[in-house]
């Protein structure tokens, strides 16, 4: 525990994790894994999930992304678009159907944003596989870890279906253990 760890505690404050997008990249050596095993293929969209910015800074904050996202696209010929949910969060929506591209330029944008000191804002990268069932691969930003999440309706999930995804992915990828962390992301625009 460091100096400022135990004066956090004595004081008893805390500081919210930081962004982590290092760990991304490891979702692209187990696309491999999903599938050989599971026959279960990106679909090609992947999108980046932030809470609500501050109007003066969300309004510099998307003109950097959209300026990002163009010159991304003339190199790898991946489409875009930012959109807010009815939870009022926004997503960088990518497009492409080279794999590498999504979990680059998701990679990009989320290492904008935590060079802009946005990075508490940053909630999760999802990255959707299947063609007819949804299979999302979450990357929790304050964890550093991925979790499964299949719907099966707008308020059900295949919760057996996950948990085999994680028992078949988890040394390829750092999986979060703690389930009670596996958020459900109801609405994701993929």
């Amino acid at each position: 525990m460091g100096f400022r760890d135990l004066f956090d505690a004595v004081l008893g404050t805390t500081r919210l994790p930081e962004a982590d997008s290092d760990r991304l990249f490891a979702i692209s050596t187990a696309t491999v894994t999903m599938q050989t095993s599971l026959d279960l293929v990106p679909s090609g969209s992947a999108g980046l999930c932030f809470k609500p910015i501050e109007s003066s800074r969300y309004d510099s904050v998307r003109t950097e992304i959209e300026e990002l996202l163009r010159f991304s696209a003339q190199e790898t010929n991946s489409s875009s678009r930012i959109e807010t949910d009815a939870y009022r969060f926004t997503w960088v929506v990518l497009e492409d159907p080279d794999f590498e591209d999504l979990v680059a330029g998701i990679h990009l944008v989320s290492q904008t944003l935590i060079e802009r000191g946005l990075g508490p804002y940053l909630l999760c990268a999802v990255f959707r596989f299947g063609r007819e069932r949804r299979v999302y691969w979450i990357y929790h930003f304050k964890q550093g870890r991925f979790y499964p999440f299949v719907p099966l309706s707008e308020s059900t999930r295949d919760s057996a279906y996950e948990f085999r995804l994680r028992s078949l992915l988890e040394r390829e990828l750092p999986v979060e253990r703690e389930v009670e962390r596996w958020y459900p992301l109801w609405g994701i625009p993929l």
